[in-house]
């Protein structure tokens, strides 16, 4: 029988890598099982491996928490085949992600949301130590999970702290890069870490669990992980998902509680908007698509209106009159007819107001879009397309405002009727859509709380009442 350091009965080995190997091991003394990691001499130690063990060791003495290993002992080991240093540490028997996965195990919605739960508060508490202590590797295979109870997908425990970073990383601090490829933030691979460098690991293991596929397989754009095609996960956990994983370290979650509270956030109510509706309205026409990526509204044509009933006499009238006016300046030399046509540009100015008002309804449509880059508004006509200036980024909303029907008194002190209306805010700008039947838009209020229910939901955003 082989003991180590005449204490430690070595059993079977659970991993070796590159200078490393991992024993589980009895303690003869207390007749327990025991992990003991070892950092032996060789051809390919190397001195940070010696300053990342002893930093491992140094770490698990100072935490006490109990999804985490606890420390145990730490000793040189000055034998003829073998030269080092050991760490000893709580066995912990259950399986990690990995092995499951591997097993066949599938993981539920409900199973995912509480997997992050769970660990987002392991992380909390070990990025609220002073200094904070940031793992830098949270992957599938280091996160264990016991026996499912009840409808708890089993205890998890965070385990190998062998990366472990115990100061958040500065300019000019340290460069040491370690972790796993598909669950490294970028910034990570220049060997800055912060808090929300983990959120990145946690972010796509929980991915890997969702999909079945490890992250470094999944397509990608402009570094961010495309995933949300692959998973039936609700909008307002893929949205807390994208920004979990974003590859700016400014745009995700700075810390594990800030990221738990987005976590736990209760489901968006309109309470604000009074009966609102829930359901599309019998009749309406609109067009709501929606996926866990983009949200889109497209309000086709609503027809001759009223008030384009009474305009479009006029406006046949008006345009006819400006029309053989300028004819008739067309006829003059050149350059006498200057004054004539350029006195016949602002009444051309309103002819054509007047006809886009009585045609665009019958003919026309708006399409409101947001997906995961931008949102952006376009009128269509005839094939032609007229877009807002630019779009803005999805990020920059930040509130839903809606506007109930009202009235206003206007300069000459009489009420004027204003329709309701959906103010889709950025930092920028104002998206709006209008309950209005005088021209194209929603045409009740009705489809406009229906509309707005969904997009407060997608969002994960509240409406607020103007």
């Amino acid at each position: 029988m082989y003991l180590l350091a005449n204490r430690y009965q070595l059993e079977r080995q659970l991993g070796k890598k590159a200078g490393r190997q991992t024993f589980l091991a009895r303690d003869t003394q207390t007749d327990t099982l025991v992990v003991i990691k070892l950092l032996l001499f060789g051809s390919d130690f190397e001195w940070d491996d010696l300053k990342l063990f002893e930093r491992e060791a140094a770490t698990l003495q100072g935490l006490s928490h109990a999804a985490i290993p606890s420390y145990l002992d730490y000793f040189e080991v000055d034998e003829p085949a073998r030269k080092g240093f050991a760490l000893v540490q709580t066995y912990i028997d259950a399986l990690s992600l990995e092995q499951h996965l591997k097993a066949g195990r599938t993981f539920s919605k409900t199973d995912v949301q509480q997997l992050a739960q769970d660990l987002l508060e392991i992380l909390t508490y070990l990025h609220q130590r002073q200094p904070s202590v940031i793992h830098r590797d949270i992957k599938p295979s280091n996160i264990l999970l016991g026996n499912r109870s009840g409808n708890s997908p089993g205890q998890v425990y965070l385990v190998d702290f062998g990366s472990v970073q115990n100061c958040v990383a500065k300019e000019g601090g340290t460069r040491t890069i370690v972790g796993t490829y598909g669950y490294m933030p970028p910034e990570q691979f220049g060997g800055r870490v912060a808090p929300a460098s983990d959120l990145y690991g946690l972010g796509t293991t929980l991915i890997y669990l969702a999909t079945g596929q490890h992250p470094a397989d999944l397509p990608q754009d402009d570094l961010r992980i495309e995933f949300e095609s692959l998973v039936s996960l609700r909008p307002a956990l893929v949205k807390w998902l994208r920004q979990m994983t974003e590859p700016s370290l400014k745009k995700r979650f700075r810390t594990a509680q800030e990221a738990l509270n987005a976590l736990q956030a209760p489901q968006v109510s309109s309470v604000t908007v009074q009966q609102i509706a829930v359901r599309q309205p019998v009749g309406s026409k609109i067009r709501l698509t929606q996926t866990s990526r983009a949200f889109e509204v497209l309000i086709p044509p609503s027809g001759l209106h009223v008030a384009g009933f009474f305009m479009a006499p006029f406006a046949i009238a008006w345009n006819s009159f400006i029309f053989f006016w300028s004819l008739f300046a067309l006829q003059i030399p050149f350059p006498l007819n200057i004054p004539f046509l350029l006195f016949s540009l602002p009444f051309w100015s309103v002819g054509i107001t007047m006809a886009f008002g009585v045609l665009f309804p019958m003919f026309g449509s708006m399409r409101l879009k947001i997906d995961a880059e931008k949102i952006s508004q376009t009128w269509e006509m005839f094939g032609f397309e007229y877009s807002r200036p630019r779009p803005d980024p999805r990020q920059s909303i930040y509130k839903l405002v809606y506007i109930p029907r009202h009235s206003v008194k206007d300069s000459d002190g009489d009420r004027v009727q204003k329709p309701a209306v959906l103010e889709i805010r950025t930092n920028w700008k104002e998206f709006r859509l209008t309950a209005t039947k005088e021209g194209l838009g929603i045409t009740s209020e009705a489809e406009l709380e229906w509309v707005a229910n969904e997009l407060s939901q997608w969002l994960n955003m509240p409406i607020e009442r103007g």
